[in-house]
């Protein structure tokens, strides 16, 4: 593992095979290439500015914002940045073993020890993503923060779906406010129950798995996965000629935010130009809203969990993010199917590719 400059920042940097990892040692922001034989893709949004480009009176967050970074809690805080320090403190090198990224911290908004561990099995186009956390005690919202580049498509190229949900809604209150020199284009509180199918300010309706759209607009939504009998929930996206896709146990992120991020900011350091990029973050949490408002249970009537009690125990939060190859004939994700020794991406039009994949990790 080296320490280099990447984009600006100080990065972890580690070549495993056919992937190439690099994290922000301030934040923890993870971008990555991998190598599909004929060419070398990198979904995860790279950073539109380096550090020293903003003012530093901004959050680590914004000043290193890329990729995916661990967010404890999930959203804002009284006492805390935004995220919290997970993703805008300084992460420290462990001990690793051969073909793992391992990076911990000790956090003084929540008071506990985080451990970042990034693992890849040999000829697997994937990350093993556990963030484990100890000595945290009381109710505390979290998640992954994944953003995607959809930079290189046409309008409605990039193709978004997830497993079946039980509950959707967008954001319920405004979520980019002009007096903000931000816009929105979805209706605020609006339950649905099919990506594409959402109801838009202006009457019309909002086809949410196709992207990029609506341009000169932010918008967020949020999804509850079902439990199922299956042994993971996903999200995906058909990019230029491949998938990228997560896994992830229901139980530890019962949510899904998409937040769709088409040159709706105006402010600094957004100034408009936050283009084509698409956060399909896995939580638990009540939107993005402060961690105040997540404990106070606002979905409990729908048995949707918003925080996580923590008794000081070590707790594993678990996920998997990985691409695959595919063809011009694969429209969708519809389905991604268990398998021994991998999963099988099952497309709308009947396409199937088998991954090689180790989903009992979760």
């Amino acid at each position: 593992m080296q320490e280099e400059l990447h984009d600006g920042a100080l990065s972890f940097c580690l070549n495993i095979g056919p992937i190439a990892l690099e994290v922000t040692a301030n934040g923890g922001h993870l971008t990555a290439g991998f190598d599909l034989g004929e060419r070398v893709v990198r979904p995860y949004a790279p950073a539109l500015w380096k550090p020293d480009e903003v003012s530093g009176d901004l959050p680590v967050l914004l000043t290193h914002l890329r990729g995916d970074f661990f967010c404890l809690p999930f959203g804002p805080q009284r006492k805390g940045p935004p995220h919290g320090e997970t993703a805008n403190g300084i992460w420290a090198k462990d001990d690793s073993e051969d073909g793992e990224l391992r990076l911990s911290m000790r956090t003084g908004d929540t008071d506990c020890r985080v451990t970042k561990s990034i693992r890849t099995v040999e000829n697997h186009r994937a990350l093993y993503l556990s963030h484990t956390i100890e000595g945290l005690n009381g109710k505390w919202s979290y998640g992954s923060h994944p953003i995607l580049d959809f930079s290189n498509l046409k309008d409605g190229e990039g193709r978004v779906s997830t497993s079946a949900f039980r509950w959707g809604s967008t954001y319920h209150g405004v979520f980019a406010n002009p007096l903000d020199k931000e816009y929105q284009s979805l209706r605020s509180g609006i339950l649905f129950d099919s990506l594409s199918d959402v109801e838009m300010i202006d009457g019309g309706k909002a086809d949410l798995t196709r992207y990029p759209a609506r341009k000169g607009f932010e918008d967020l939504v949020m999804i509850v996965s079902e439990q199922g009998e299956a042994p993971f929930a996903w999200t995906a996206c058909v990019l230029d000629g491949y998938v990228w896709f997560s896994l992830k146990k229901a139980s530890d992120f019962p949510a899904t935010l998409l937040w769709i991020s088409n040159g709706g900011r105006h402010s600094e350091p957004w100034n408009g130009g936050h283009l084509k990029r698409l956060g399909l973050e896995e939580v638990c949490s009540y939107f993005c809203d402060d961690v105040e408002d997540s404990r106070r249970d606002l979905l409990g009537s729908k048995e949707i969990p918003t925080t996580r009690e923590f008794d000081g125990s070590a707790v594993a939060l678990k996920l998997i993010q990985a691409v695959a190859t595919v063809s011009d004939r694969f429209d969708i994700v519809a389905e991604i199917l268990p398998k021994e020794g991998g999963v099988e991406l099952v497309s709308q039009s009947g396409v199937r590719v088998e991954v090689p994949l180790e989903w009992e990790f979760l």
